[in-house]
């Protein structure tokens, strides 16, 4: 008897030396183990440097709490999984959930409390065995750091999607949204875009949500090149402090000495991002009287330095079958008059093909009027991120275009060999100059006829970054169309571009991450309904209650001997 209890005794002192040994171990070396298969909680490189530099405490308040629905509790529950692995690596982040409508007294102060910050409720359908009833819910949360605020968006707006689908979407981007909005309040602003001014682009109005959107991740200037004149040699040493230059549908021709600013800019690591039309024709101008306007080719005179870079903008309209909807009356005119969505095809909606992480999961993207881009060998690498359906073709222009278009009867035959065209391009590589052996139009110490290792992006629609106004002028979102009340996934395709031409290739790559979350398919649930509840809560509990049986069978026949 002595001795079974000395063997017990060095047994747990056995297994007490090893806990403690173990625990040692584990306060010098810390890993996480990630077993789903998709490794959706596995932190990317990107994010762990970010929360390396939260050095304060950061609070993230999220406004999912209470009684949600099922689509939103998965979401509430992924974005809480993965707040616990940000925490993991740093203890300086700290997170709570909030229900906003918990108190009803006060649910009418805290929604307008929120409203006031930019956070929008989402008003849900639910559907609950056939019965339909309205949920709202805020899927947003705010990150605060040293007194400075971020709201981060846990749902993504899918234009066409079902909750369900806006949720896996959401899932798939939550650790983007959450690493951005951290790396937005916790490192200051290091990189610079110039917006050029001065060639007839866009008004700062037409390009305010965009514009607001890079701000809080960059600093950003107004440039003009009406300096070119009188001191090009100041003008272009102003430009080359700034990182990425961004010429947004320009409409006004450049002059030579503007040209070679630009180029020099380039040669000298300067980044672009060209958004140009080489079409002169607008939407707005077909409402009128007889419903069309006139398309004519515009001369910028870039040609012959974008050839030079690797490419070609024709002065042609992309038409496609694959169109955006767009909404005109019909029938009489007064009381009788009604609205009906058609197939605008000279607004292509272009669904990304590429696996570029610039593009990769990005919904559909809307041009209007695009011009198709022709690529050209020089030995700059060159990426399509974007183009037209196999049923496209060029429209050559100057071209009358018509509403009545939309009554145009097409079949696959017209479209043999036309499609697939081109709208918007990467190029990287060493540019060269489009003055190499020709005479400068002004003179230049520093010139250089062959530029370091550089990066642009051209898109063939000067409107992709143009967000509309509403009645009191107002932006709305870009990528909303008001005409047809759809949202497109043209400000991420934008955010992308300026993220991949600054370098921060990091976020893109979380942002591109791809997972796999099995859902139940809600219909043969209902249609089986009393059956799943048996597979999911009975069968557990017989299995345990069985296991229970079978245990106490087996003990009590042990020692009843």
């Amino acid at each position: 008897m002595k001795t079974a209890n000395q063997k017990n005794l060095k047994s747990l002192l056995f297994v007490i030396a090893l806990l403690v040994a173990v625990n040692a171990i584990g306060n010098f070396f810390f890993h996480r183990f990630d077993l789903t298969k998709d490794k959706r909680y596995t932190l990317s490189q990107t994010s762990l440097t970010i929360i390396k530099q939260v050095k304060n405490p950061l609070s993230i308040k999220i406004y999912m709490q209470g009684d949600l629905p099922s689509d939103f509790k998965r979401l509430q529950q992924e974005t809480q999984q993965l707040l616990e692995e940000f925490q993991a690596y740093n203890s300086n982040i700290f997170f709570e959930f909030v229900n906003p409508l918990e108190n009803e007294d006060q649910s009418m102060d805290n929604i307008k409390q929120l409203y006031s910050k930019g956070l929008t409720p989402v008003n849900i359908t639910v559907e609950d065995k056939g019965k339909q009833s309205q949920a709202m819910v805020f899927p947003w949360a705010i990150a605060v750091y040293d007194n400075k605020e971020v709201n981060i968006p846990l749902l993504k707006n899918i234009m066409g999607a079902s909750t369900t689908e806006k949720v896996i979407g959401s899932v798939q981007h939550l650790e983007y949204s959450i690493a951005d909005a951290i790396n937005k309040i916790t490192i200051p602003k290091q990189k610079t875009i110039a917006v050029l001014k001065g060639n007839g682009e866009l008004q700062d109005i037409f390009m305010a949500k965009f514009l607001l959107q890079m701000r809080e991740s960059y600093h950003i200037g107004p440039f003009t090149l009406d300096s070119v004149a009188t001191n090009p040699t100041r003008s272009l040493e102003a430009l080359e402090k700034y990182d990425l230059a961004i010429i947004a549908k320009p409409t006004i021709t450049f002059s030579d000495a503007e040209k070679q600013v630009l180029d020099q800019y380039i040669m000298h690591g300067g980044k672009t991002l060209w958004l140009i039309d080489e079409v002169a024709v607008e939407m707005d101008s077909l409402y009128n009287a007889s419903g069309a306007t006139l398309a004519f080719p515009r001369d910028l005179n870039l040609n012959d330095m974008f050839f030079k870079y690797g490419f070609r903008i024709n002065p042609d309209i992309v038409k496609d079958e694959q169109g955006s909807p767009i909404k005109l009356a019909t029938g009489e005119q007064g009381s009788a008059t009604q609205f009906q969505d058609f197939n605008w095809k000279f607004a292509p909606l272009v669904y990304p093909q590429s696996k570029h992480p610039i593009v990769k999961n990005l919904g559909g993207i809307k041009f209007d009027f695009a011009n198709p881009i022709d690529t050209l060998k020089n030995g700059i690498k060159k990426t399509i991120l974007l183009q037209s359906s196999q049923y496209s073709k060029k429209v050559g222009t100057p071209a009358e275009i018509s509403l009545d278009i939309v009554a145009e009867e097409t079949s696959p035959n017209h479209y043999i060999n036309t499609g697939y065209i081109p709208l918007s391009v990467l190029l990287e590589g060493s540019f060269k100059s489009m003055y190499q052996n020709r005479v400068l139009p002004f003179d230049q110490s520093n010139y250089e006829s062959n530029g370091v290792k550089n990066k642009m992006i051209v898109i063939s629609d000067g409107d992709l970054v143009k967000n509309q106004l509403d009645k009191n002028f107002e932006p709305v979102e870009l990528g909303f169309d008001q005409r047809s009340g759809k949202l497109y996934d043209n400000k991420d395709f934008m955010l992308n571009c300026v993220n991949y031409l600054l370098d921060d290739t990091g976020l893109i790559n979380i942002r591109s991450k791809d997972l796999d979350l099995p859902l139940l398919d809600k219909e043969k649930v209902y249609e089986n309904y009393s059956l799943t509840q048996a597979i999911t809560i009975g069968l557990p509990i017989l299995i345990l209650g069985i296991f229970g049986l079978l245990f106490t069978f087996l003990r009590k026949r042990k020692y009843s001997k």
